[in-house]
């Protein structure tokens, strides 16, 4: 491949002379050649947080960290500090950061075709469906990319089956959500959020979205009653909520209301799915199957943007060609890289290390003051800790920074505890370690 030069740099972005002073199109040009040497660039974290601060949008406040490199359980910021990752992206790595045979596959793929459009075949689709749906028991995969793309498209599917098999009068059709969900931040996903942060400023919202408690089995029925519902959309466990486990039987009594009044159970598993929780699907501890299974994030273990949504026939084949789709879904990268991911979730026993080392990080957490941590609670390597009012959660998260290990707030006074599934028990007790010794730092 030839070098770009400053010439073909003008000629490819078609940047007038005026746009970009030829010394400033130099200087990206070197900027560029090194990105693969990222973390020895002589580059302070200051620099890289005022650099965004200057020419990005601010509609996130992030934990100063600023991390160039990644591999299993750790990250590294452009000073060479490593840290243990527990966040792990909201729980798109759960098989560790850059794992091998998924990023191998990326670029196998890479390397031959990268992107056709749905309006060709290619070689893979169909490869990366059938495994998809044998694996999780459906009839049928639609391909999308990101995980509020496969929200999205779970809701239109669902209106669409309810005008087409439920008989709904045109435009009546009702979606319930539960409060305290949280599925995305296009127009749509906040049309159905209880967070002013999520909603406020954006309205008018999406009609026929209707809310109730979560957890609230007396609640939902009331709701189910109305004929014009066509489906309930619920995490299993409420992520960005902090961490909210409903009651055991939940789901299981969710599945049996929907059936009961012939409404679609949408199962958003986008967080919670994929060994996060212990089981390869979180549903999966009650044993009990949604209408439509929503999932992304892990589906593609971090490496590319890959979501997926799941049904039978007599739901999936409701919507017809030009109803539904997207440039990139389905793409062949995505498709051998989604393939790869899901094959080291099964041949590396990811749940069942997710379900271990969950109890261990529960039983060690629960063991610190209740002055300070008044709750402890999660599945799996899901989980969350409550930080007494007396304290700030963020001031903790920035102290766990400064001790090696990398959390995030949310609500103000959760903090989130979500490392990679391949993270083993050395590791952990380490973990655990760090962990209580900087909460404990603050009772102090």
């Amino acid at each position: 491949m030839q070098p770009v030069t400053v010439q073909t740099m003008y000629t490819l972005l078609k940047l007038p002379r005026h746009h970009a002073p030829l010394k400033t199109v130099k200087k990206m040009l070197r900027m560029s050649q090194v990105t693969n040497n990222v973390c020895k660039r002589n580059l302070s974290s200051q620099n890289v947080f005022d650099r965004e601060d200057k020419f990005g949008a601010h509609n996130y406040h992030p934990l100063p960290a600023a991390l160039c490199k990644a591999e299993g359980v750790y990250m590294w910021d452009v000073e060479g500090r490593r840290y243990y990752d527990f966040l792990s992206a909201y729980s798109a790595v759960n098989q560790g950061h850059c794992h091998p045979k998924i990023v191998k596959a990326l670029i196998d793929q890479a390397s031959v075709l990268t992107l056709v459009s749905r309006a060709f075949y290619s070689d893979v689709l169909g490869e990366y469906e059938e495994f998809a749906t044998k694996l999780f028991g459906y009839d049928k995969l639609l391909p999308m990319n990101t995980g509020v793309e496969g929200g999205e498209t779970a809701c239109k599917l669902a209106r669409k089956w309810g005008y087409a098999k439920k008989k709904i009068p045109e435009n009546q059709a009702k979606i319930i959500f539960a409060n305290g969900n949280f599925w995305g931040r296009t127009l749509a996903a906040v049309s159905s959020s209880t967070d002013p942060s999520s909603y406020s400023g954006f309205g008018p919202f999406m009609p026929g979205f209707q809310l109730v408690p979560y957890n609230d089995l007396e609640a939902l029925e009331e709701a189910l009653k109305d004929a014009n519902v066509c489906a309930f959309m619920v995490e299993p466990i409420q992520g960005e909520a902090g961490v909210v486990v409903p009651d055991d039987g939940y789901l299981k009594q969710v599945r049996r209301l929907c059936t009961q009044y012939n409404v679609l159970w949408i199962c958003d598993e986008v967080q919670t799915g994929l060994c996060r929780t212990g089981k390869l699907l979180c549903c999966d501890h009650e044993g009990v199957r949604p209408d439509i299974l929503v999932l992304g994030k892990a589906l593609s273990g971090g490496v590319y943007p890959v979501s997926a949504v799941l049904a039978n026939d007599d739901i999936m084949l409701c919507i017809k060609p030009g109803e539904h789709g997207s440039t990139y879904g389905g793409n062949p990268l995505g498709c051998k890289v989604a393939v790869a991911a899901l094959s080291v979730l099964i041949e590396e026993n990811l749940a069942e290390n997710a379900e271990k080392m969950g109890q261990l990080l529960r039983k060690e957490l629960s063991l610190l003051p209740k002055d300070v941590v008044s709750i402890v609670r999660g599945k799996g390597l899901l989980n969350a800790v409550v930080i007494n009012k007396d304290f700030d959660a963020w001031e903790v998260c920035l102290k766990l920074k400064e001790n090696g290990l990398l959390a995030k707030p949310t609500h103000g006074d959760i903090i989130r505890f979500a490392p990679p599934l391949v993270i083993n028990e050395e590791q952990m007790k380490e973990c655990i370690k760090i962990i209580k010794d900087t909460i404990l730092s603050f009772k102090k």
